[in-house]
């Protein structure tokens, strides 16, 4: 029933104070809702960027790895190579006729074998996957590309997801301990002693060559229990 003391009044008559909400409370909880976000966001950013950049990489090579699986592709190559632009000349002018015109193996290269339009890390991901084992050709310059860093995330993924033996770490000159610290696999791979040294100037090659055949001959399920790779050096 209405209230007898309110009877005749018209609606517009009525008080809404009691029901306005305070505009300064929702400035309030709005500007420090954004200011918890931006602030979260800037930490993820800076702390955890290259963990998560590395787990969604993960992923798609474990999404990759179980689809080959299923369908039982057999690998198209014997080796991936993964090498910064800068190194370019040593592949071309040491590893390839090496391995490929006097050992015989199929290698996979970016600038011949990637499929020209496709995304990077869809190429990236069926030349380590495609292949028997993955090369990688560790320098400085190696060290701050940021896409050779994902390739060698990708192929130590494999590895120790598969507990197979398809990496194979060459490095073309000695790189302090200390300059590979940022770098958790390749430290952790060095650590494990499963690399390879290019002999310095004046150094014989062949031995290095005979154990990178070894490497290659080496059939996948080499690898022990843990993932480790047999030490090759």
């Amino acid at each position: 029933r209405s209230n007898p003391l309110q009877r005749g009044k018209k609606f517009l008559d009525f008080g809404f104070d009691s029901c306005r909400i305070d505009a300064a409370l929702l400035c309030f909880l709005f500007s420090s809702s954004l200011v918890v976000l931006t602030l979260l966001a800037s930490f993820i950013y800076h702390f955890l960027r290259s963990h998560l950049t590395y787990t969604y990489y993960l992923f798609l090579a474990f999404l990759y790895d179980n689809k080959r699986r299923k369908k039982g592709i057999p690998h198209s190559y014997d080796a991936f190579v993964s090498y910064n632009v800068h190194d370019e000349a040593w592949v071309c002018g040491e590893l390839l006729p090496e391995l490929e015109g006097q050992q015989g193996w199929r290698l996979c290269l970016h600038h011949r074998d990637f499929e020209p339009g496709k995304p990077i890390v869809e190429n990236i991901t069926d030349a380590i996957y495609s292949s028997r084992k993955t090369i990688c050709v560790i320098s400085p310059n190696y060290l701050q590309s940021e896409w050779c860093s994902k390739e060698i995330q990708m192929a130590s993924y494999r590895l120790f997801d598969e507990h197979k033996d398809v990496l194979i770490m060459v490095f073309l000159e000695d790189i302090p301990a200390k300059q590979l610290s940022p770098y958790f696999q390749i430290r952790i791979l060095v650590k494990r002693s499963s690399y390879l040294s290019w002999p310095q100037d004046g150094q014989h090659t062949g031995v290095f060559w005979q154990k990178i055949r070894q490497a290659l001959e080496r059939e996948e399920n080499a690898a022990d229990h843990t993932g480790q790779p047999i030490v090759i050096h």
